[in-house]
């Protein structure tokens, strides 16, 4: 026969240690708020269990009130704290339902249907953890490994919370006065020492997984456009083989060095931001901006053809041209060059496009600046598209 009072024991004590790593994880590193979130959700089941273990001992009606309260109030928590890692927004569409089920059992119980409150807060644990579940299986997209394991041990717990309800239902216990006592709770308490012990170790290796896309993404990032850098160009297309309908168009801001020189570095980065945001606003499926140095800039276009790469890059450096930065010498107006490097039937590597890219933007540069070349595989202007000018 099992020790309730050992089992809850375990749970409290292993609550505590889980909790306290959190914590101690979080003031290390303060952005995972997800994992302040989770200790404090299981810091307030802890409480749940230390009275609900002095409830079996000695039954009160106020007492009980507050272990179902902080049942379903610490579920809720880690609830959110799964909402708040996964970026699922509408944190009230967890909140208000879990109220509202807290004050109907908090009014049956203290009408002395205690049995009915009990059915009404595993409910509303079931529930909760069943979203969990739900929504790692289907927001998750990093580790699905993980993510799994995480959707299974929520449905795991849930099927057990769900199961003691099951059991008070069946046998019409709507007042009992005392803690419920069955092989349901018993077998719970187990499901549930289990598996909160291996939520709090995957939360752990949820914040090392978070904490490595973080940086993964600060190195693929450059910090002052917001754009991909070199380094993310290269993950993205270092393998990759360059068909006929793939380009780079590569830009570069015409006079840039002057524009440091005469309006300074700060008014030097806002030109380079507001080219990256003309840049952006062209993005989209099949076309990635990136950042690759200084003033250097360059987009890989898929899906499109030698016309549809010319005009896109001509519509970015005609909506440069338009663009005025105030300074304190007046407004500020640049223009940038561009050249387009473009795949081939037999295929073609990164750096080569590339180089294609470089020698036709160096052909704009000493055609005047201000406009947009191709270059074919064989380093020759394209007849396709002549020099198009910016404005």
């Amino acid at each position: 026969m099992l020790d309730f009072s050992s089992l809850l024991l375990a749970a409290a004590l292993s609550g505590i240690c889980l909790s306290v790593t959190m914590f101690a994880i979080w003031c290390t590193a303060p952005r995972a708020g997800f994992v302040l979130t989770v200790a404090c959700g299981i810091l307030v089941l802890v409480g749940h269990v230390v009275l609900f273990w002095r409830y079996t001992r000695e039954p009160d009606p106020l007492l009980c009130q507050i272990v179902l309260a902080l049942l379903s109030l610490g579920f809720m928590i880690i609830c959110l704290s799964a909402m708040q890692y996964l970026g699922v927004p509408g944190y009230r569409r967890a909140v208000l339902p879990t109220l509202t089920a807290m004050t109907v059992c908090a009014a049956v119980t203290s009408l002395g249907l205690d049995g009915i409150g009990f059915i009404v807060t595993y409910a509303t644990v079931t529930a909760l953890l069943s979203a969990i579940g739900i929504m790692f299986w289907i927001n998750g997209s990093h580790d699905r490994r993980i993510l799994l394991v995480v959707s299974f041990l929520s449905g795991t717990c849930a099927l057990s919370f769900a199961l003691c309800s099951v059991v008070l239902l069946v046998q019409g216990q709507w007042t009992l006065s005392a803690a419920p006592d069955n092989w349901a709770e018993r077998l719970n308490s187990v499901v549930a020492v289990a598996c909160m012990t291996g939520l709090g170790a995957l939360t752990l290796s949820l914040h090392h997984l978070q904490a490595q896309i973080e940086l993964k993404a600060e190195t693929l990032t450059d910090p002052l456009t917001g754009l991909m850098n070199r380094r993310g160009l290269t993950s993205l297309y270092g393998e990759r083989t360059f068909g006929p309908f793939m380009a780079i168009a590569m830009f570069d801001l015409d006079h840039f060095k002057k524009t440091n020189d005469i309006y300074g570095h700060p008014v030097g980065d806002r030109v380079l931001c507001r080219f990256a945001s003309v840049i952006r606003k062209y993005a989209r499926t099949g076309v990635d901006a990136f950042r690759l140095g200084g003033e250097e800039f360059a987009i890989v276009m898929s899906r499109m053809t030698e016309e549809r790469a010319h005009d896109l890059a001509s519509k970015i450096g005609v909506a440069f041209g338009t663009e005025i930065v105030a300074t304190q010498h007046g407004p500020l107006r640049s223009t940038v060059s561009g050249g387009i490097g473009f795949g081939g039937g037999d295929g073609a590597s990164l750096d080569e496009v590339l180089a294609e890219a470089d020698a036709a933007l160096y052909a704009a540069k000493r055609a005047g600046r201000n406009c947009v070349i191709g270059r074919n595989r064989k380093g020759k202007a394209d007849p396709v598209g002549p020099a198009l000018r910016s404005a």
